[in-house]
């Protein structure tokens, strides 16, 4: 049955290699379970609510790449999106996080239509490289921007906006605990290195007696306080464009640089470096995007940290059904995912910023044309703390450093076009 459904032994794979590495991505992808519920938390969410729309919209996500695209790319809420959900649409911009999960589900519905019309295509070819990474870089600045005030490290001063806090402090020390112990076992090529700084650093915390032990294994909570709230009317209005634009854009530049880079690790690309089933990959996230805003978390998006897995040998689709097992029995260990505290996952969001930075090597950085409109992006994005606003920065710059240049003939229609739609966002609307 297994062979009939993954094709494993055209793949060059077998049972036992896939499921060693489903195991290695869920560890290496398991931190989101204790992130993104006390993320979604600040928004005002039932945190143990959120802990199982996490661990089901994983799931769904794992098991329709792996039964209907067969690859083995596992899906899970993303981050980024969930501090973007949180910080700027619920917490600064004033919505309900019933209408952030309206967003959601329209910006999965839109994905849905653009991947069946192949639009997709257009809109990705057409965004310039530069802004894509200046995206993926301001995203990273944004999560370490969270991390380092969640543990206390950065704190709010009426003269200068920010300052140095108490360093000496508890969660100030174990933030960064945690984050020189994922760096150790990382460059020890451990896979889990996240999840297990999260775990010794909450076990530290409990026998500092600055944490409660509630237990460990327990019947999972009820889902009711989030499944379903979702607020589409809410989201439709003129207002929320921008908001619902961000998701989908990120999304989908997110999802489709992370589904050829992983299918490049594995030797998945057709010869001409083409992605076969990429409609059957982006139908999958885009799905698990609805399915996830229907039971209360933020978009769920494809993993780069998927590439652990190829690496052990995973192949076919086996890979992610594996990993969408192990999100379902993730459900039983809710009072673990409860007892995390804010500085546990402090270090964890900064090393994913420091991964995210990378792609700022990518800038051409002796064309200003390039690397002003990524630097607008770069800095923007943190200090506004809205993503939204990064983004629109770095659009509206982009078509006007080449409006002011006299290079009008490199802008493409498309840019252009969103460019125009967030300065009449910010004239009319802020």
């Amino acid at each position: 049955m297994l062979e009939k459904l993954f094709k494993l032994t055209e793949h060059g794979t077998n049972v036992r290699q896939e499921v060693v590495a489903g195991i290695t991505t869920f560890l290496t992808m398991a931190y989101i379970i204790f992130v993104n519920p006390a993320m979604l938390a600040d928004a005002g969410m039932d945190h143990g609510a959120v802990f199982v729309a996490t661990c089901i919209a994983a799931a769904i996500g794992c098991f329709i790449m792996g039964f209907f695209a067969n690859y083995p790319i596992a899906l899970a809420p993303g981050m980024g999106l969930n501090a973007f959900f949180t910080y700027t649409v619920v917490l600064e911009m004033g919505y309900s996080w019933q209408v952030a999960l309206g967003g959601v589900f329209i910006s999965g519905i839109v994905f849905v239509i653009l991947s069946i019309f192949k639009i997709r295509e257009w809109i990705i070819n057409s965004i310039p490289q530069s802004l894509r990474y200046g995206i993926a870089a301001g995203i990273g600045l944004f999560l370490a921007f969270i991390g380092l005030k969640s543990a206390g490290i950065i704190v709010d001063n009426p003269a200068t906006l920010v300052n140095l806090g108490d360093i000496t402090s508890l969660p100030a020390l174990m933030a960064a605990l945690g984050l020189f112990l994922i760096v150790a076992m990382a460059s020890r090529g451990m896979n889990g290195a996240v999840m297990y700084s999260i775990l010794i650093v909450t076990g530290l915390g409990i026998l500092l007696g600055d944490v409660q032990f509630n237990g460990l294994v327990s019947m999972p909570p009820a889902i009711a306080p989030t499944f379903m709230q979702l607020d589409i009317m809410g989201a439709l209005e003129v207002s929320m464009i921008s908001v619902i634009f961000a998701f989908l854009f990120v999304d989908l530049f997110d999802t489709s640089g992370t589904l050829i880079a992983v299918a490049q690790k594995g030797n998945l690309l057709n010869k001409d470096g083409s992605l076969p089933r990429l409609d059957k990959a982006l139908l999958a996230d885009s799905s698990a995007t609805i399915a996830g805003s229907m039971l209360g978390t933020s978009t769920t998006t494809s993993y780069v940290e998927s590439a652990s897995g190829v690496a052990a040998g995973g192949r076919t689709g086996l890979t992610a059904v594996i990993v969408g097992c192990l999100f379902l029995l993730a459900l039983f260990f809710s009072p673990l995912a409860g007892m995390v505290p804010a500085y546990a996952t402090a270090g964890p969001l900064f090393f994913v910023a420091v991964l995210m930075l990378s792609s700022l090597a990518h800038i051409e950085w002796d064309d200003l044309l390039e690397a002003v409109p990524a630097a607008l992006i770069c800095i923007t994005m943190p200090l506004t703390f809205s993503i939204a606003h990064g983004i629109a920065f770095g659009f509206i710059g982009y078509a006007a450093v080449r409006i002011f240049a006299g290079k009008f003939n490199q802008l493409s229609a498309s840019v252009l076009f969103i460019a125009a739609l967030f300065v009449i966002k910010f004239i009319y609307f802020g």
